[in-house]
């Protein structure tokens, strides 16, 4: 595997698992974590991360894909509720060229409102007052 595709543990997400980088869980099990996109693209947007390490779905070991769908799943129909969303797009990119910018396997669970396009995940993040009171809306209906 060439070097540039070996999983690197000081990514952004591994930090946030290792608790190093603060990040607003909405959830977390011994296998999964979910918490908010400091950059959404729409009210709501979290995302859901394997604790084992693993670049993305194209490396990942089956066990961990086995244990990470049923909690995408269960933050998808949550948000769907703690929203009011009419529906949750679900969102997975696999090496850069795909769009893929951290290199932590994760699933963007968005949910989506009718007649309102999704922002661009740009480098403004979202207030922090705002993830919060998101996070708890979500864990409210988990």
């Amino acid at each position: 595997m060439p070097k540039s595709q070996v999983y690197d543990a000081d990514n952004i997400f591994a930090k946030i698992l290792r608790g190093e980088i603060p990040s607003h869980r909405v959830y977390e099990d011994a296998d999964t974590v979910a918490f908010m996109d400091v950059m959404p693209q729409g009210t709501g947007h979290t995302l859901v991360v394997p604790k084992a390490p693993s670049r993305n779905l194209l490396d990942a070991d089956a066990r961990t894909l086995e244990k990470l769908l049923p909690v995408v799943q269960k933050i998808a129909v949550a948000a769907k509720v703690a929203f009011e969303a009419d529906g949750v797009q679900i969102v997975q990119f696999n090496e850069a060229p795909a769009g893929q910018s951290v290199f932590h396997l994760h699933f963007h669970v968005i949910p989506r409102f009718d007649g309102i396009p999704l922002k661009p995940h740009t480098g403004t993040m979202e207030d922090n007052t705002v993830l919060a009171a998101n996070a708890e809306k979500l864990k409210s209906a988990l």
